[in-house]
């Protein structure tokens, strides 16, 4: 039960990563639109691999 709030709090840090993401874009800040970028493509990748692997057991 642990790893899927695990997952849920990694999926909501990838989510946030996405909304910082549209952000950097649009004030044109390359290097802080890289790090949301790794930032949202690392978690999301955690959150979904982590959420998956507890379903399935």
């Amino acid at each position: 039960m642990s790893h899927i709030i695990l997952g849920v709090i990694f999926l909501a840090v990838a989510l946030l990563a996405v909304v910082s993401v549209i952000r950097q874009l649009k004030y044109k800040n390359i290097l802080a639109l890289l790090f949301s970028a790794l930032t949202a493509v690392v978690f999301g990748f955690f959150s979904i691999a982590t959420i998956i692997s507890e379903i399935t057991g």
